[in-house]
């Protein structure tokens, strides 16, 4: 049986090793059938399933590891919450299972940080405050909870005490250069609030400059393969996509655009609907077009009836389990503009919600903002405005293609009349009109968006126009967008 179990528990390594986890959970489930009281197998299979999204197996398997007694049982708890709080909506649970962590280990920092961070998520300013102070004392040099700490305060609208502390510790040194980068990307943001603009732009250059130092070179932005990837979507779908027929369960809102649009704000308007549930950044379109539909967009070509069918209920399966009593659920992924065609290939009665801002508006606010290994465009300003070009270009193909079925939100009008634009968008989504008085009450929104507190904050339109601050340093991208015809 020794023999056996090992040889199971090599070739499961090696599948993940490849990152091939649907074939290591098979592995490691027969390898912890012959040796059940083996932890570490189980914390493996447990990380194995949470990859292949089967989230309530991974909460078991991860649950059988800590009645194994295994060792770090810390971490256990940790991923735990990750997986209740990211993937399934259950905030009260996660946050339990952070503080059995703390229970166990005062000293992890993943616990604090991970504890900060969903306090951010569900609104408790101070609660995730006291989180990251927890976590500096005992990392001092950590960006992420003193940029984190640095956004609350200015939150509550202490940016001058928080730009205090930001450039004391970068006097001081941080751990790495990414602890470097969240400082300088905190301190920025703080400069910015208190209005002063030269110094937030320079630190916001420094913060990026840093990124770039440190991406590796598969990770940055090719402008020639962004280009090919718009010219191969746009010749996959000449025309309107034939898809399975409706099935079962919520219908989907797919809310999409460029990164920092808007779309956070247009979610929570449209999840003021009873009917609507809120949904948030959900990675299942990505994660299909990753595993199953590479390379992509060729594969999409050779989809049967059957493979679409497969695909519409894989994504289902996530959505119908985190909200199963839902009518409407909201998928807001703005890079799912990416995959529209995909979109209405498996969900052809889905409507898409664009969100669209003003350019120069809407580059600057990326360029703000850390987005460290997930983004490869946002470290210079050139690659943010091609981006945005390509953007426009395939956004204006798949209007074409899908008509009415694209419904386009402005943000800066948004800001500025919110009920007739939010009416009107239930309208055209087919969503009935609201009995006030039947509206049910809620619970605050979770709300998972680096800049949180701005995204929770009541509609303002300071935000629009604010490129004007940076006229001068955006003086070449302005150049930029009016070559591209994106501003007069």
């Amino acid at each position: 049986m020794n023999e056996e179990w090992a040889r199971l528990d090599a070739a499961a390594g090696r599948s993940i090793g490849l990152g091939r986890y649907a074939d290591a959970a098979i592995l490691l489930r027969q390898a912890t059938a012959l040796r059940p009281d083996h932890a570490d197998g189980w914390f493996n299979l447990g990380y194995v399933l949470r990859q292949t999204r089967a989230y309530p197996e991974a909460l078991l398997a991860y649950a059988e590891a800590l009645r194994r007694n295994i060792g770090g049982p810390e971490a256990v708890h940790v991923n735990r919450a990750a997986i209740l709080s990211e993937h399934m909506e259950r905030t009260d649970e996660a946050a339990a299972e952070l503080r059995a962590a703390l229970a166990k280990n005062p000293r992890f920092l993943p616990a604090w940080l991970n504890l900060g961070g969903l306090m951010e998520d569900v609104g408790n300013a101070k609660a995730a405050a006291d989180a990251y102070e927890q976590a500096l004392r005992l990392a001092p040099g950590n960006g992420q909870a003193r940029a984190r700490l640095a956004a609350i305060r200015v939150h509550k609208g202490e940016a001058a005490a928080a730009i205090r502390d930001l450039e004391q510790r970068l006097e001081v040194g941080a751990d790495s250069q990414n602890d470097a980068a969240e400082l300088l990307f905190g301190l920025g943001n703080a400069l910015d609030a208190a209005g002063r603009y030269p110094e937030a732009f320079a630190a916001i250059t420094r913060a990026n400059r840093l990124n770039a130092a440190t991406r590796p070179p598969s990770r940055r932005y090719s402008r020639p393969a962004q280009e090919r990837l718009v010219d191969d979507l746009i010749a996959t779908f000449p025309e309107r996509p034939q898809g399975p027929s409706a099935a079962d369960g919520p219908q989907m809102l797919f809310i999409c655009g460029m990164f920092r649009s808007g779309s956070t704000v247009i979610e929570q308007l449209l999840g003021r609907h009873p009917l609507v549930q809120i949904g948030g950044e959900l990675e299942l379109i990505p994660a299909l077009v990753h595993e199953r539909l590479t390379p992509y967009p060729a594969t999409l070509r050779d989809l049967t009836a059957t493979d679409c069918r497969d695909l519409r209920d894989a994504y289902l399966q996530t959505v119908t389990t985190n909200f199963s009593e839902a009518r409407y659920v909201t998928d807001k992924r703005p890079d799912n503009f990416l995959h529209i065609g995909l979109i209405k290939t498996l969900f052809p009665s889905a409507r898409i919600i664009c969100t669209e801002r003003a350019a120069l508006d809407n580059i600057l606010s990326v360029y703000f903002l850390n987005f460290a290994e997930t983004i490869t465009y946002s470290d210079r300003l050139e690659d943010a405005v091609h981006y945005f070009g390509q953007h426009r270009r395939l956004m204006a193909h798949w209007r074409t293609v899908f008509g009415d079925d694209i419904l386009t939100i402005s943000y800066d009008q948004l800001v500025q009349t919110p009920e007739p634009i939010v009416t009107a968008a239930w309208h055209a989504l087919g969503l009935p009109p609201i009995d006030a008085d039947a509206t049910p009450n809620r619970a605050p929104p979770v709300i998972r968006t680096p800049s949180n507190w701005k995204a929770r904050s009541a509609l303002h339109t300071q935000s629009s126009g604010r490129w004007h601050n940076y006229a001068t340093e955006l003086a070449p991208v302005i150049a930029q967008l009016k070559a591209l015809g994106a501003i007069a």
